[in-house]
């Protein structure tokens, strides 16, 4: 199969007239598709219904320490989901505190705590000139949405092999006290599914930062989502923080949204015991607790890691074909034809393509037009603003096998069409 790069302009020509043939069918079908959102299918929700029978009116609702769960109290978790939690991300479970259902909310009301409090006895970020977070790229477009809703300066760093670019990393860190953060999702990271090495997790844990209340945002929110047997696994940068003098520098959240239900999970935060105290001492005005009652269902249903890591295998027995079906088609139809690349991820949500410089945002907007929403292009990256128009996030677990196949085929139709059209006009 010849790359269109290779192409004269009559073959490109005639290559177009047929795909625009094949587009106009399509659109023809009024297809209703969405690969949008990373959202568990109504199959992998299914797989934890059961936990809806784990508790009733007859099941006695004290935690292990015996405080009745129905009244007010424990405002850092019950200590059996402390210790699922800290099973979940390695920690101690005097590391954790169990909040409610999202993880996003953690992280937002974070830096909205610095910005008006300060972290541990800091100046509060808000009277300070300028505030400037580390952002990879491409990266989750919700941390991007919080740091601008502060109005933080988002600054770019580009992603590698090995997770962010360390040395970029280093040098903003090590020598801009404006500089108070970094966005992290180290395991599987959103979109590209890369999992940071040992040693960028060793570089991380031994910054020197310029400003003493710089802290590593740490999104572990793909911990256990493996897709295949093999589980991928990182070091623990709560411990390797600690072994490098610096056991303060990092915020670590996590939720099982998308291991029960998205809304109805719980999500922590773990830190280092200073940061807990500074934390709490907020957390203490802002609610009596979060739901208890919640927070025991997850731990009768999953009650430990054993119990979570059986059902998010049956969850990766659901998603993994979809994944695969999706590189089969992309292997199959843009491959050959030297038109987008991508990274064959071994966990998480998301797979992220990345077409021919320019082509991304009318990729996007020619899938929509035939009945396929994706992910708005620009959204991995800050302002929304992909400097080369190039990346798109393609999220294939929502959709049916059935309707995911008819999405990524018109996936594939608008990339060939829309490459062709690039290189006419060149």
């Amino acid at each position: 199969m010849k790359k269109y790069q290779e192409m004269n302009r009559n073959e490109l020509l005639e290559e177009k007239a047929s795909l625009e043939a094949e587009f106009g069918k399509i659109k023809e079908m009024g297809l209703s598709l969405d690969m949008s959102r990373g959202k568990p299918g109504a199959d992998q929700l299914d797989l934890a219904m059961d936990m809806m029978d784990v508790l009733d009116s007859k099941s006695l609702l004290k935690s292990e320490n015996g405080i009745d769960l129905r009244n007010y109290g424990i405002l850092d978790g019950i200590p059996e989901a402390k210790q699922l939690i800290a099973e979940m991300v390695g920690t101690k479970p005097e590391n954790v505190i169990v909040y409610g259902n999202s993880s996003l909310n953690i992280m937002y009301d974070q830096i909205a705590r610095a910005e008006i409090f300060g972290i541990c006895g800091s100046m509060p970020w808000s009277r300070l000139e300028k505030v400037k977070f580390l952002c990879p790229v491409p990266g989750y477009d919700r941390h991007f949405a919080i740091t601008e809703a502060f109005g933080i300066e988002m600054v770019n760093i580009p992603m590698t092999e090995e997770g962010p670019d360390m040395d970029l990393v280093e040098q903003y860190v090590n020598n801009d006290p404006a500089v108070k953060g970094i966005w992290c999702v180290p395991k599987y990271s959103n979109p590209q599914g890369i999992v940071y090495s040992d040693e960028t997790v060793r570089r991380f844990a031994a910054l020197t930062p310029a400003a003493e209340d710089f802290r590593i945002f740490w999104d572990n929110a793909y911990a256990v989502h493996h897709l295949y047997e093999e589980e991928t696994e990182i070091l623990n940068i709560l411990e390797e923080c600690e072994k490098a003098g610096h056991p303060d520098m990092v915020f670590q959240f996590c939720s099982t949204s998308k291991v029960s239900f998205p809304g109805a999970g719980i999500a922590a935060i773990s830190a280092s015991a200073a940061n807990l105290e500074d934390i709490k001492k907020r957390l203490t005005i802002q609610t009596i607790g979060h739901d208890k009652i919640n927070q025991l269902r997850h731990v009768k249903y999953f009650k430990n890691m054993d119990g979570i890591r059986t059902h998010m295998k049956k969850q990766a027995d659901l998603i993994r074909p979809k994944f695969e079906l999706v590189e089969k088609v992309l292997a199959e139809e843009i491959a050959p034809r030297g038109i987008g690349s991508w990274i064959s991820p071994k966990g998480g949500y998301f797979i992220s393509f990345e077409a021919l410089d320019g082509c991304a945002k009318e990729i996007v907007a020619k899938c929509k037009e035939a009945g396929v929403v994706l992910t708005g292009a620009g959204a991995p990256f800050p302002y929304k603003k992909d400097p080369k128009d190039s990346v798109i996030r393609i999220a294939p677990t929502y959709p049916s096998r059935e309707e995911l196949g008819e999405a990524v085929r018109v996936f594939a139709v608008v990339v060939r069409l829309v490459t062709v059209e690039k290189l006419l006009a060149e």
